[in-house]
Parts: C-alpha cells; structure tokens; sequence
C-alpha cells in the first residue's frame, strides 16, 4: 500500500474498527482516534520530506497507485501527490490529529463522535490525493455529510440547528451546482477516463468549444464557490462555526473549506482555459465582497468565535485573488495560503474552543486580562492574531505577499483594495480583539480559569504555530514544490506574455525574493 493510500486509510479503517469497540470504552475510541490520525500525520511529513523540490524531479506525480474499477466509464481508483496537494495533505494530517487531541470536550456520545470524526478527517485526505475525478467528488462528499451530523448533535448554542440547516442548505447546493459542472465537463470531454490528468491531456489536443467553456466554467466557479464560503455566498461559514464542535470548526475552516480552491486550480484552470479567462476578472472582484465586505462586519462582531469565523471567510478572498491572476506568482500565492490558513483557522478555532471550555463564554465583552491567567494559551492566541494580520515571519505573509504581486498586474485596483481590506482592516480587528480579550483588568468571571495544564493540552497548539513558523522562515520548502505544477499543469494553457510570471519567480530583482517565491530554475 502506497504512502497516500495509508495517509487516508489509517483513519477510515480506526472508524471501522470502533463500530465493534463497546460504548463504554471511552478511553479506548479516543486513544484510538488520536493514535489513527498521529501515524497518518507522520506518513504525511515522511512523504512531505520524500517529495523532490525545485527540480527535474519535481515535475509530475510521485507516489503514484492506480488499479482500474469500473473499465467501461474509465474509473480507476488513483492517487498521487505533486507540488500543489502534498502540502495540503501535510496541512490537513496535522490539523486532523490536532483536532483529535482537542476533543477531550466531548462528554457524551463519544463513541459516534470520534467515529464520524475520523471519516472526516479520512475523507478530505483521500479527496486531496485522489487523481480520479469520481474518487475526488466523492471522498469530499464523505467528508462533508459527517460536518452536518456533529454540528446538529455535538453543537454549541441556541442556533445550532438553524445553522445546521443552512449550512446542509448552502453546502449541499455547492456541491450539487458543482457536480454538475463536473458531469458536464466530462461529457463535453468526450475522454473515455476520469483521470485528472489524462482529462487535462486530452482537452489540451482536443479543447472543449468556448461557448461550452463558459457555461462550464461557472457552474465550477460558484459551485466550488459556495463551498469555500465565496461572498456574497458566505453567510452559512460564520454561523457555522461558531455552533459547530471545536474539534469539526478545525477541520472544516482549516482543510475541508480547502477542497474547492483545491478543485478550481487541479480542474477548472488547466482543464477550461478560455472559461477561466473569461470569467476570473469578474471573480477578481467579486473576491473583494471577502477581503472588504467581511473584514468591515468582522470589526463589528462582539463575539470571537463570530470574529474568527468573519476572519476566515475573508482570508478565503486572498485565495481567489490569487487564482484570479492566471500567472504563476499569484496562482503559487494561492496555493501557499491555502496551506497557512489551514495551520491558522485550525489554531484559532482550536484556542477559542480552549477558551470557551475554561470561560462558558466568547462575548469579548465578558473576557479580559487572560494572558495573566493563562500565559501560554495567551502567547499562542496572539501569535495567531499576528499571523492573521499577515506579520513577517508566519507563512500567511509569504502567500499574501505573492497574491498580491501576482495580481498587481492584471487587477492593480483590486490589489489595492485588497491591500486595504485584507491587510489593514484585517489588523484593526484582530488587534482589537488581542486587546479586549487578553489584556487590560482581569474579569471576575474569568477568575478561576487555567491554562493548559500539560504537554497533552498544549501539544496541538504547538504543532499548529510550529507549522506557521517553519515554514514562515523557510517558505522555499513549500513553494519550490509548488511552483513546477502550477507551471507545467495549471497554467500550461495560457498566454506566457499574459499568464505566466515566471520572470517575476527568478533573479535578485525578484520584488518577492524575501518570500520564498523565487529563484526556480531557469
């Protein structure tokens, strides 16, 4: 069995297998769940350190397994990493194990919770390394049926089970409106194989039409859209979260949001190249409803799990900017802060999970003076806050900083805007909410509050900021990986003078050089 086989099977098999373990063996499904999703993180950063960087060897697929399914419509079951998803699977490992570590919260019905869990955490693995596009639609919906379960069940607050409605609602109209595309794309395809990259090989000899192009292209766009909580589409993210289970916000903001910015650049971009240069400019500005809009609403929120949840869906408009750009600075900018936001929605959620759990609250208002009480829950909270405001030295900064160089060109007034809504309002809220929260006069309520007592606790937070801080100083052992795939599969199609920027990725004039964007080979 190949590595990123093992990565997803690990958790899936651990749910098996506590179907059989009797209900009252609560230590036993937890030790299991953390013990499952612990060797598929270390399998994950095995195959991270396998994985080639800038290099010869870094073009194409790695680990690849492929055993044909059903022959007549071309399935197989395949996967493979390259540079665009092995640190997504990376990224979403870690953060499936942190949130295991975390559901000590979980008092009652432990056993279906961890079993649902690690289907979760199995599935949006297996969606991320899959190479087939039946496997790859259907490993997500595998994830994303358990998100609705644990929020009506195991959430938090007297709206839990409107915002189970409304994120069923959302979610599975994305999901519809994108399986559509999918479907639709295939067919006018006319490839006998679901094999992404057999797909991405044949339309490059054979282009779909571009009236096709266009009416396919959108249906991926805002079906893929919804799912990433694109606005003005965003509404179902916030509430969301702050009624769902700490353990499912983690995984959901942090890897499972992921899978359409995931889907757009493995499909959508190298697959329907007129359809994405017709319609990205009209995306470039529809992302500004993320980076503006909801960073205006998200300095108007009393609650901090509100404020994160606002956060996070407009962090998602730095992700579409960059995809928007079509050239290889923006599109690598996207991919690096897909894998940053995962480490800091994940650490977010986590802490304020952490917080509630200690406080009975999230209302800033009713919070205050907490870093004396609790020092190193504090310290992380505001190492979070920094990374969210996109301070050198986190990995957020590096793909921030490649978006908007990838988009200054193509989009300068969204960049600016986006400069100013992502960057500056962006700070103004998360300051403030560091501020009312951790500092000033400790609140009676919050007298008897602790921190994390030991290592156990403490542990996901720390993996969580280190996954920031490596690869915030050292963002060439990601983006080296990622930059030969976005060039040689994403952006093959698309006019060098217009699309590619990989002059901008070369040299000591690089304006990014200090980001880790740079000095691919010539």
């Amino acid at each position: 069995m190949n590595l990123p086989t093992l990565i997803f099977v690990l958790p899936l098999l651990a749910a098996l297998g506590l179907v059989f373990v009797p209900r009252s063996l609560n230590v036993v499904m937890r030790g299991a769940a953390v013990f499952a999703t612990l060797g598929s993180a270390l399998l994950a950063i095995l195959m991270f350190l396998l994985f080639p960087g800038a290099s010869a060897d870094a073009s194409g697929y790695k680990f690849v397994y492929q055993v044909p399914w059903v022959e007549t419509l071309g399935i197989s079951y395949y996967v493979g990493v390259d540079g665009i998803n092995v640190g997504l699977i990376l990224m979403a490992a870690i953060v499936a194990f942190a949130a295991a570590c975390v559901s000590w919260e979980i008092k009652e019905r432990q056993k279906e919770f961890y079993i649902l869990l690690l289907i979760m955490a199995g599935g949006i693995l297996g969606a991320f390394a899959s190479l087939d596009l039946f496997f790859f639609y259907i490993f997500h919906e595998f994830a994303l049926v358990p998100t609705f379960i644990m929020i009506g069940v195991w959430g938090r607050g007297e709206r839990k089970n409107y915002a189970t409605f409304q994120i069923t609602l959302y979610l599975g109209i994305g999901s519809l409106l994108a399986l559509v595309g999918l479907l639709a794309l295939y067919a006018e395809a006319g490839a006998d194989t679901f094999s992404i990259p057999g797909l991405i090989e044949h339309l490059r000899q054979n282009p779909i039409a571009a009236r096709s192009q266009n009416f396919i292209l959108p249906l991926l766009l805002f079906g893929f859209g919804i799912l990433v909580s694109l606005w003005p589409f965003h509404t179902w993210a916030p509430l969301g979260y702050s009624s769902a289970p700490t353990a499912t916000a983690m995984l959901h903001a942090g890897v499972l949001k992921k899978f359409g910015l995931y889907a757009l650049i493995r499909v959508a971009l190298p697959m329907l190249p007129v359809g994405a240069q017709q319609w990205m400019p009209f995306l470039a500005w529809l992302c500004l409803g993320n980076l503006v809009y909801c960073g205006w609403v998200a300095m108007r929120q009393k609650d901090f799990n509100w404020l994160a949840g606002y956060s996070s869906v407009a962090h998602m408009g730095f992700v579409f900017l960059g995809i928007a750009s079509l050239n290889l600075i923006g599109v690598t900018g996207a991919v690096v802060v897909m894998v940053a936001h995962g480490f800091l929605a994940a650490l977010t959620f986590g802490l304020n999970g952490y917080i509630y759990q200690q406080t009975g609250t999230l209302e800033m208002s009713r919070l205050g003076g907490l870093l004396k009480q609790m020092p190193f829950i504090g310290a992380v909270l505001m190492m979070a806050a920094f990374a969210g405001c996109g301070l050198p030295g986190f990995f957020n900064f590096v793909g921030e900083v490649g978006v908007l160089f990838g988009a200054w060109k193509p989009f300068p007034a969204v960049t600016v805007l986006a400069c100013w809504g992502g960057l500056v309002v962006g700070a103004i809220y998360m300051l403030r909410a560091v501020r009312t929260v951790l500092h000033g006069p400790l609140n009676a309520s919050c007298a008897s509050v602790t921190d994390a007592p030991h290592l156990w606790r403490k542990l996901p937070f720390a993996m969580l900021v280190a996954g920031l801080l490596i690869f915030g100083f050292a963002p060439r052992l990601l983006t080296d990986k990622i930059v030969v795939p976005v060039e040689q599969q994403t952006l093959k199609g698309y006019q060098p003078g217009e699309h590619s920027s990989r002059r901008a990725l070369q040299g000591p004039a690089d304006p990014a050089a200090g980001t880790g964007l740079a000095q691919t080979r010539p």
